[in-house]
């Protein structure tokens, strides 16, 4: 069974083909940063109009580099939620619109499924049960992943997401949009001692997180600096911010794993790709006889082969949750707790 894939529920347009005997057959993907850039973050009508641009020349992009037709095609998975409901309603028409036109059943998949099994996607795969940390410019949870739809919610985020507080933080330090990946880089020249920023609830007794309180503390930092900032404090400051963080999530992870008595860690979404959060992650994992898995880097941000895998994932036990009923609605809000399983 071949699967496309659609993702457009933010501010990269994902296409991609996997068959369930062969794997990924290709996937294309096109980021819209260089566009929201000089706005400091992304924009939702230009995201939605951009794409309306990409999809089709991204889907035959794909089925080029597969090198077969679009008859081909068994099943057609797209991003329903959650996300931004104009990107959202882009990928949604085009996945029915060439479900009808092909006569292929649609299936929508939820966004945060797509980076739970992105790891999956790997040469070596972490078996069922896991403890995922899904961690973006969105969200920040920690899940027990027993199977495909088995989900179980075990601490989160009480205000800003993990990537969100990487951004505000970036933007404090004068740094450009995206600002994780820019005070990331940054930090690699700061040095660990300068700043110790607050780790919130790094002791609490649940797996919750908490990072508006440390996006504070860098906002109290340069504004003692007034005018006066030079670069080295700044790379002091950013060294700071993203030691704190990370002692957060892996400590949390770490406790996760102990309650649940498992020993496989999975990562995923876009902060996965961070090399400081790796790097603790497998020094905790070396000192703890755990597995951390990552996903490939190119599928740590929102990509279409996510979705085509977990489309397929989902098929491969229930054939049935695809429909031809090409009528359409996307859910910009939609808890993972929601859905059901396969």
């Amino acid at each position: 069974m071949i699967v496309l894939g659609v993702e457009s529920s933010c501010d990269e347009t994902g296409l991609a083909l996997y068959d369930t005997e062969h794997g990924l057959l290709s996937h294309a993907l096109h980021s819209q940063i260089a566009m929201h850039q000089e706005y400091g973050g992304v924009v939702p009508e230009l995201a939605s109009r951009d794409h309306i641009r990409r999809a089709l020349p991204l889907l035959n992009e794909v089925l080029e580099r597969a090198a077969i037709n679009k008859h081909a095609i068994d099943a057609i998975a797209y991003t329903q939620g959650p996300g931004l409901a104009g990107a959202l309603l882009v990928g949604a028409s085009v996945a029915c619109g060439l479900g009808m036109s092909l006569d292929k059943p649609v299936l929508g998949i939820h966004h945060l499924e797509g980076h739970l099994l992105s790891p999956l996607l790997a040469s070596q795969p972490p078996e069922f049960p896991f403890i995922a940390l899904l961690v973006s410019g969105g969200h920040t949870q920690l899940m027990r992943v027993d199977g495909v739809g088995c989900y179980q919610l075990l601490g989160e985020t009480l205000d800003d997401a993990a990537g969100e507080a990487f951004d505000k933080s970036a933007k404090l330090l004068g740094l450009s949009y995206p600002g994780g990946p820019a005070i990331s880089r940054l930090a690699e020249f700061g040095d660990p001692s300068a700043y110790q920023l607050p780790r919130p609830m790094l002791h609490s007794k649940d797996l919750n997180f908490s990072f508006s309180g440390l996006k504070t503390a860098v906002l109290t930092v340069v504004k003692n600096h007034s005018s006066n900032i030079c670069e080295q404090d700044k790379a002091n400051i950013a060294r700071g911010f993203v030691d704190a963080l990370v002692d957060v999530l892996v400590a949390k992870c770490v406790t996760a794993l102990k309650q649940s008595g498992l020993k496989r860690l999975v990562i995923a979404g876009g902060v996965g790709a961070n090399q400081q959060l790796r790097a603790g992650l497998n020094a905790a994992a070396a000192k703890r006889r755990f597995q951390v898995y990552y996903p490939e880097l190119e599928f740590c941000t929102d990509n279409g082969a996510m979705i085509a895998f977990a489309g397929a994932m989902r098929l491969k036990k229930n054939p049935a949750a695809a429909t031809r009923d090409y009528g359409f609605n996307v859910r910009p809000r939609w808890p993972l707790h929601e859905l059901e399983a396969a």
